[in-house]
Parts: C-alpha cells; sequence; structure tokens
C-alpha cells in the first residue's frame, strides 16, 4: 500500500501541454517510457563516467549508471512505499544533461558558456524534457509531468539561483524551485551517491587504478566489510571472485542506512501527503550520521586514488580542449552546425542565443562523436592515439 507522503500519479499536477491519459499505464510510467525510448538516453551509452572513450567492455559508462542507479532507487522506493515509477525515471534522468567527456567537458563548457548564462547539467537536463527532444510534432520536449520535471530540478535539494535554461522552463512551468523535491526524487539522489561510491571503487580496482589493501588501509568501511567477505568464505583465496562481494555489501550496507534514517525522519515529520515533504525544512531521505561518517573516507580515497590517478587526469586537458575548440568553431560560425540547429540560429540571431544553441548542441555530443567532430572541425586531435577508438 502506497505511504500516504508518496506521489501520486493520479493526482499529478499535470503535463505542460494537455493530453489524453493512457488506459494501460500510469502518468510517471508513461514518462519512464518516453525516456527510455529518447535519443538522449541513447546516446548517454557513449558518455564518460570516469574513464573517457572507454575501451573496457566492462567500465561503467553514464547509461550504465543510470540503469544502476534506477534499480537502487526502485528497491529503496519500494521499501519506503512510494511510486516506483517516478522514482524510476528521476533515476534515469538524473544524467541526461552531461556533456561528453564527464566533469572535463561539464568545465571546459561552463567556462565557454559563462558569457551567454552559463552552463548546469540539471538545468540542460530540464531543458532536454521540455524543449530539446522532440517526439512530436505536437510540441517541444517529451511533456513529462510536472513532478518528474521537479524532481530532476531538484533532486539535490532547493535550488535559489536557477540558471538561465532552468529559470526559462521553470517561467512556463511553475516547479516551487525554493522547496524540496517529493521523496521519490530525493531517494534517485541518495541511490545515485550508492551507486557511484560502490561501483567508482569497483571499475578502479578493476582497471587497477587502486588496490585492494589500500583501500582497506585507507578507509575502515571497506576493511571492516573486506574482512567479513574474508570471514565468510576462508577457503576462497581468488579475490576476483571475492570482489564482487565486496561491492554488494557495500551497496548493502548503505541502503540500509538510506532505509533506516529516511524511515526515522518520516516518523518524526509524520506527513500526510507529498507537500509535506516537499515544505519540510530538511531533507527528509539521507545517510545515518554514522553512515556519513564512514563514506567520507571513501570518497577523499576515491578522489585521490582513481579520479586524480595520472592515468585518469592525462586525459582531462585533451577533453576540455576539445569541448572549448568545438564551442569557439561552431559558435562563432554557426553554419558550420548541422542544419536543425543552424536553422535555429538564423531565427534567434542575437546574442546570447546563437551561443547557447551552440552550448546545447555540443552538450548532446557523446565522447566519441565530439572527437570525430572536433577533428574534422580541425584536422587534428589533441587526444592520445590510444583513446582514438573511430
Amino acid at each position: 500500500m502506497p505511504a500516504p507522503h508518496a506521489s501520486d500519479p493520479a493526482r499529478s499536477r499535470g503535463r505542460l501541454h494537455a493530453e489524453p491519459e493512457s488506459p494501460l499505464r500510469t502518468a510517471f510510467a508513461r514518462d519512464r517510457d518516453r525516456l527510455i525510448h529518447s535519443t538522449a538516453f541513447r546516446r548517454l551509452r557513449y558518455k564518460t563516467q570516469v574513464f573517457v572513450a572507454p575501451d573496457g567492455d566492462h567500465f561503467r559508462v553514464r547509461l550504465t549508471h543510470s540503469l544502476e542507479v534506477a534499480q537502487i532507487a526502485r528497491t529503496v522506493s519500494r521499501a519506503l512505499g512510494l511510486d516506483e515509477d517516478l522514482t524510476e525515471v528521476v533515476a534515469l534522468a538524473h544524467d541526461l544533461g552531461h556533456p561528453p567527456f564527464g566533469h572535463s567537458g561539464e568545465d571546459a563548457l561552463t567556462r565557454a558558456m559563462a558569457p551567454f548564462g552559463g552552463f548546469d547539467h540539471n538545468g540542460h537536463a530540464v531543458r532536454i524534457l521540455t524543449v530539446l527532444e522532440n517526439r512530436t510534432p505536437d510540441h517541444d520536449g517529451m511533456n513529462p509531468s510536472w513532478e518528474v520535471l521537479e524532481g530532476i530540478a531538484k533532486h539535490n535539494g532547493p535550488v535559489l539561483a536557477p540558471g538561465w535554461a532552468l529559470a526559462a522552463a521553470n517561467a512556463a512551468f511553475d516547479l516551487e524551485l525554493s522547496t524540496h523535491a517529493g521523496l521519490e526524487a530525493q531517494v534517485a539522489a541518495l541511490a545515485d551517491d550508492i551507486a557511484y561510491n560502490a561501483h567508482d571503487l569497483d571499475d578502479g580496482l578493476r582497471a587497477d587504478l587502486i588496490e585492494l589493501d589500500e583501500a582497506c588501509a585507507e578507509v575502515p568501511l571497506i576493511d571492516t566489510l573486506w574482512r567479513a567477505v574474508l570471514a565468510r568464505w576462508p577457503r576462497e583465496t581468488r579475490r576476483s571472485r571475492l570482489r564482487p562481494q565486496l561491492i554488494r555489501d557495500l551497496i548493502g550496507v548503505m541502503v540500509e542506512s538510506l532505509l533506516a534514517e529516511t524511515r526515522d525522519r518520516v516518523a518524526r515529520i509524520a506527513p500526510k501527503s507529498a507537500t509535506d515533504i516537499r515544505l519540510a525544512n530538511r531533507p527528509t531521505a539521507d545517510f545515518t550520521p554514522a553512515m556519513i561518517a564512514d563514506i567520507a573516507p571513501l570518497r577523499s580515497f576515491l578522489k585521490r586514488a582513481m579520479y586524480l590517478h595520472p592515468d585518469v587526469q592525462r586525459l582531462r586537458e585533451p577533453a576540455e580542449q576539445i569541448v572549448a575548440d568545438l564551442f569557439e568553431q561552431l559558435a562563432n560560425c554557426p553554419f558550420r552546425l548541422p542544419d536543425r540547429w543552424a536553422e535555429q540560429c538564423r531565427m534567434q540571431k542575437d546574442s546570447p542565443w546563437p551561443e547557447r544553441i551552440t552550448g546545447d548542441f555540443i552538450a548532446g555530443m557523446t565522447d566519441r562523436y565530439a572527437i570525430r567532430k572536433h577533428r574534422e572541425l580541425t584536422g587534428c586531435s589533441p587526444m592520445p592515439e590510444a583513446e582514438r577508438f573511430f
């Protein structure tokens, strides 16, 4: 039975463009299905999570990360009596607005867009859903439910100073940016934390960027969990068989902590509706204080040992140069954009719109398309030969 504070698709605040309801699916289920069938979602297959254009078949990319976040989020949502479809669509869409090359690409695009209103991946995700991903001749965008847009805009908390893209969406469809999101979106945000903490550790170990003994020495939580795994299988000497269990157990303890703290906060708030969650003066979903303390050394370890590892960092400068060069080449010569984008620039020829449209185009690129397009425009590539797989 749904919790009284769960979002109810039958009482959704609706869509920007009215449309008939489906006899087969709830409003939130339709939003999830539209997202899964979208071009923007498919492009996540070739967008960086940590590794640029990874040549290993088993490393996470934005698409696989989003699927893993959605699985964790849906499990937690079910345990809390929330709407699973809404939780899932927010989880699947949470990285939709990221440009190519992960944080390196976003940093470069943010700098390039600074004179034209800047760039924010959450705002861009909302822009994709409301303007850029056109699935029908009736209107721009995918016309998602209010709760979906609110969840994507605010899953990390209230937004008091929205960028231009989110501000424009909010002006058309008030998302109440100063309040918290519904609990489904809050759960999706914490599921993201769980997924990248566990899976970045897994990818780092798989890539031999970090050593398990080093992780145990620096992160007490990992040491405790690893010792427990060894105690349960004392005769198993193959770390390749034991390591997946460590990752499973890490996810498990974080999920248990999230459920315990969230249930405790719900009991204290005693919400009678989803609105009560939005109006609470603090997040309702969170980890226990003890788990927050346990996760902090893991975050620090991953940053030092993996994200700042020379093999990862050596591609940061080339990735940033590619994005910066693409923006300079295309913003200064919009006729070099594909026809659809060049036509938009002609229709909105006054700055900052040609530059913003150029930013939209670049943000939608996959890693490999950005590398290929840069080489097409400049005749060369700063990306090391080993990373050019095309």
